[in-house]
């Protein structure tokens, strides 16, 4: 129940903090948004674990551990997650992200030995096709970035990369967190991997194409500042990056290591993925907008799926 209700609360705060991230998202875009976010996360973090102790309960192979684990469900995942959303949309995207919750309980079984009751794994099943179908049955939209860029298969490809790395992330760091790892040290870890190496690649990116940047060979202290303090970035939009980061990536990643160290991999991963389901009343709340009959008929799927879960 522990595993469970910590899922589901990784879910809850995913969702509240999409709501927040549109403003700045479509101000400073997706890469330069998440650099920031994962920068103050991360400090938070590193803070919140050194006054509470919780170094004390990793070694350096758990350390490293969980960073491998932050490097591929953090960095490589998003990475892959926001190129296919360029390419595919949101919508489309989201459906197809939803295989990360049945790709961990695939991986928990063939490398961690965790099985699935049957009636687990129709839960499981019907909690994916659920969200699947409240994302795709959503009020039709002609929006541009509904419309597909590129190769389709290329995008749906390197979104399932991205399902992969996020499932593989959870995979790596749950015999950690099984053993009594700190979830807060732990998160610690993940992030922080992922603000250094998100700032590593826009530090690269900013050397090839700034040129008169470079006086000296070195990052030059415009580069520095344009990565943290990216252009268009104001005090309010401050406060919302902080307060998506803190809630969805602080409290919703802990809260998602709460449920690894605690229950299976892929229920877990299953109950985590609610947010798309979860986001439709608070939509409907702050915009009045009622979703379609087809999104409720989703989240009636998905609920039905939790309650055979949460009831086994």
């Amino acid at each position: 129940m522990i595993a469970n209700m910590a899922a589901l609360g990784a879910a809850l705060c995913w969702a509240a903090g999409g709501l927040i991230a549109i403003g700045p998202v479509r101000v400073l875009g997706s890469i330069a948004f998440n650099r920031v976010r994962l920068t103050i996360v991360a400090v938070a973090l590193l803070v919140a674990t050194t006054l509470l102790g919780g170094w004390q309960t990793l070694d350096a192979g758990a350390a490293l551990t969980l960073a491998l684990s932050g490097l591929l469900g953090i960095v490589v995942g998003d990475m892959a997650l926001f190129w296919s959303l360029s390419r595919l949309g949101p919508r489309r995207n989201v459906v197809i992200y939803a295989a990360n919750a049945p790709l961990t309980a695939l991986l928990a079984y063939a490398l961690l030995g965790e099985a699935l009751g049957p009636w687990t794994v129709v839960g499981v099943a019907l909690v994916t096709l659920g969200v699947m179908l409240a994302v795709a049955l959503r009020s039709g939209s002609t929006h541009s970035w509904e419309a597909i860029q590129g190769s389709l298969l290329a995008g749906v490809s390197v979104c399932l990369l991205a399902a992969v790395g996020q499932a593989a992330g959870s995979i790596i760091a749950k015999p950690v967190m099984a053993a009594g790892a700190d979830p807060i040290a732990s998160a610690a870890v993940r992030v922080t991997t992922a603000a250094l190496m998100f700032t590593g690649i826009g530090a690269l990116s900013a050397i090839r194409g700034g040129g008169a940047a470079m006086a000296d060979g070195g990052v030059s202290g415009g580069v520095l500042g344009r990565l943290l303090l990216p252009r268009g970035l104001t005090p309010k939009l401050m406060l919302q990056i902080a307060g998506n980061g803190l809630l969805g990536v602080g409290l919703g990643m802990t809260l998602l290591l709460v449920g690894l160290a605690h229950g299976n991999a892929g229920v877990v991963a299953t109950l985590s993925a609610l947010s798309p389901v979860l986001i439709l009343p608070m939509m409907w709340l702050l915009t009045g907008q009622r979703p379609s009959l087809g999104a409720w008929a989703g989240a009636a799927v998905a609920v039905a799926g939790v309650a055979l879960i949460v009831n086994r």
